[in-house]
């Protein structure tokens, strides 16, 4: 895994954590939902933001190749 696919996956951890802990469910989930509600969560933020930054460095990439 590339030193920019960590950062953003620690980036996702660390808003998921904080997400996660600021949750104020009314009625509390079983553990086996909270499992699957942290890592679903993790696993959406990662994907959004790498995709993001896919696409602005696709972007700055083919940029610089019309500019040549």
């Amino acid at each position: 895994m590339s030193k920019k696919n960590l950062n953003i996956l620690i980036v996702s951890i660390g808003i998921t954590i904080f997400g996660f802990l600021m949750d104020g469910d009314a009625k509390e989930p079983s553990a086996t939902m909270r499992f699957v509600e942290f890592f679903a969560m993790i696993g959406i933020i990662f994907i959004i933001s790498f995709s993001i930054t896919n696409i602005f460095s696709f972007a700055k990439n083919r940029i610089n190749l019309l500019r040549r």
